[in-house]
């Protein structure tokens, strides 16, 4: 019984770690509204070593629409503007000396579809990370030593845990698609 416990729950582990990075990475689709996570990926060459922006500067989001980045060391301004530019982001920073101002272009039509499109596929990737590791749990399951009648009712958790965790995946998806289609 021990076993089959265990089982389960690196199932349930294994289940709730593809929600995490489910959510994570939909922080990383923009839905329209100025975030300082959309910088995220942004390396700066800092003294010749290549340094996320975040480490260099503060960024903020004053407004649904502008993100500021402001740089710890005003030398650095010209390098963090280079590294937006660089990083095809599709923004266009403007240095005004003290800061670098980041206005965010409304999404257009085509554009949110894409993005929605985007996050489909994340949600359906996430959803195979589920189905893998009932698979797994199933295989386990089968190959232990307890009786058919166990291993049936263990089978049943394993599907019920897959069924609850489709379920907070399809709620993160739908919040999300609700939020990149929203204008």
């Amino acid at each position: 019984m021990e076993e089959m416990e265990f089982i389960v729950d690196a199932a349930m582990e294994s289940m709730e770690q593809a929600v995490v990075h489910l959510e994570k990475e939909m922080l990383n689709i923009r839905a329209g509204k100025a975030n300082p996570i959309m910088l995220s990926s942004v390396k700066v060459d800092y003294y010749g070593t290549s340094t996320l922006i975040s480490q260099v500067a503060n960024i903020n989001s004053p407004d649904g629409r502008t993100l500021t980045v402001q740089p710890w060391e005003k030398g650095m301004l010209q390098e963090i503007e280079k590294a937006i530019l660089v990083a095809n982001l599709g923004f266009n920073p403007m240095n005004n000396g003290e800061s670098i101002i980041i206005n965010i272009p409304p999404l257009t039509e085509e554009r949110r579809r894409d993005l929605a499109k985007l996050a489909k596929a994340e949600t359906e990737n996430a959803k195979i990370g589920i189905r893998t590791a009932r698979k797994e749990a199933n295989g386990d399951i089968k190959k232990s030593d307890a009786s058919v009648d166990i291993q049936k009712n263990y089978e049943i958790d394993v599907q019920e845990l897959t069924d609850t965790y489709i379920s907070k995946i399809d709620e993160i998806f739908n919040s999300k698609e609700k939020e990149i289609l929203t204008v």
